[in-house]
């Protein structure tokens, strides 16, 4: 069994999978105060069941979310000595498409942008890099008619066509990726450069 965790936007979700059998999952979208809810989350999930490892969502997304999961997910994988691994919100959410044909997801990003990226299928996988954009350049740069994500009206508003399906991931998503996409390094992917800038040397 796999711990799945996820809460790297505005939802707080976990789920217990074995393959592409989902055991059991809580969802929950709280939009703050995930480092309240995941731990205790996990325990009723999980009773005295234990997992063989652990995947956890390494953003992007908040700042703040990605940091409580990754901080839960190392801490437990370090308490049950079990593998853990990571994978992207960004793909987490294309293998919720469940539709044939190359998919978009566009999540919310920070000051004004959005998270955005494409995603080919049969098999799941990106079709470009992870970027940063405002509403107006992922307009230009994405294509695919079809998008999913916190972002997706903005992006369809901006560009004028295709379909937006607004959609958060959730862990239970985990058990539709292929593997390639399931072994992240489990640090951070913030997505977009900091705001805080180092100080010039005179």
């Amino acid at each position: 069994m796999i711990l799945v965790i996820d809460s790297a936007t505005a939802a707080c979700s976990v789920a217990l999978i074995d393959g592409t059998t989902v055991i059991e999952e809580r969802h929950d979208v709280v939009g703050r105060g995930h480092a309240e809810r995941l731990i205790p989350m996990i325990q009723e999930m999980l009773g005295a069941r234990r997992p063989a490892s652990i995947l956890v969502d390494c953003g992007p997304g908040s700042f703040t979310g990605v940091r409580v999961g990754l901080a839960a997910a190392h801490g437990l994988s370090i308490g049950w000595q079990v593998p853990l691994s990571s994978f992207s919100s960004m793909a987490a959410i294309a293998a919720m498409a469940h539709r044939p044909g190359d998919v978009a997801v566009a999540l919310t990003g920070g000051h004004g942008q959005l998270f955005v990226q494409s995603y080919g299928q049969d098999p799941l996988r990106p079709l470009d890099d992870l970027r940063s954009l405002s509403p107006e350049e992922a307009a230009a740069a994405i294509e695919c008619p079809l998008v999913l994500g916190s972002g997706a009206e903005d992006l369809v508003s901006a560009r004028g066509y295709g379909e937006a399906i607004d959609a958060l991931p959730r862990a239970s998503a985990a058990r539709n990726l292929p593997a390639d996409l399931l072994n992240l390094p489990p640090r951070p992917i913030y997505g977009r450069a900091p705001d805080a800038k180092p100080m010039q040397v005179a």
